[in-house]
């Protein structure tokens, strides 16, 4: 992955240009997340991908290379309940223009992963799997991913017998077999089917 698509911006005249991406918009059960970044211009882009496309090990590398060379990002998320009371479309774009307005620089310009989410006042594009082609992008999809599951890590250990640490929430099949068998726990969603089967 390279920085082209940036660089076309910055010859534009923009000089703040920020990436924006989310995890967790479809599991069954934790909160979503965004984040959004302004990486340094000499930053090894070529080690960037879409998040899901890498290894866990190596998201958690590329993690710590993102924090370690720039401290403009920000990281929000909004829990399963937030999530039940706006629905997961309002719950994603209200984290996403908070990670935006919270970013320590501000932006001159944000890239976003194919959500328009109409940040007063700065200019943004839209680009639908941005994750897998614009730097930036691709680098906030990895602090987002490896964010939440880290998050999932300590929802683990709180309800080990669903195991989230190894679906994250994501409707497996063994996920939906121990809502089945134990119901649903506080941090799932009840918004979502089959969650919603429960009474809260």
């Amino acid at each position: 992955m390279d920085f082209k698509y940036e660089e076309g911006l910055i010859k534009r005249g923009y000089k703040v240009i920020a990436g924006a991406d989310e995890a967790g918009r479809g599991p069954l059960a934790g909160p979503v997340y965004v984040a959004c970044v302004v990486l340094p211009r000499d930053f090894d882009f070529s080690v960037l991908n879409d998040s899901k496309a890498l290894s866990e090990r190596r998201r958690e590398e590329i993690f710590e290379m993102i924090i370690n060379q720039t401290d403009n990002y920000t990281i929000e998320h909004l829990s399963s309940s937030v999530i039940d009371k706006m629905g997961i479309l309002e719950a994603t774009k209200l984290a996403f223009r908070r990670a935006v307005l919270n970013l320590p620089t501000g932006a001159d310009f944000v890239i976003l992963d194919g959500l328009n989410i109409n940040v007063p006042d700065i200019p943004q594009v839209q680009i639908i799997k941005a994750d897998a082609t614009i730097a930036t992008v691709a680098a906030a999809s990895i602090l987002a991913k490896v964010s939440r599951d880290r998050h999932m890590y300590t929802i683990d250990k709180k309800y080990p017998q669903y195991d989230f640490k190894t679906h994250k929430g994501y409707g497996t099949r063994e996920h939906i077999e121990a809502i089945k068998r134990l119901g649903p726990c506080p941090i799932h969603r009840f918004s979502f089917n089959p969650v919603s089967a429960y009474k809260k």
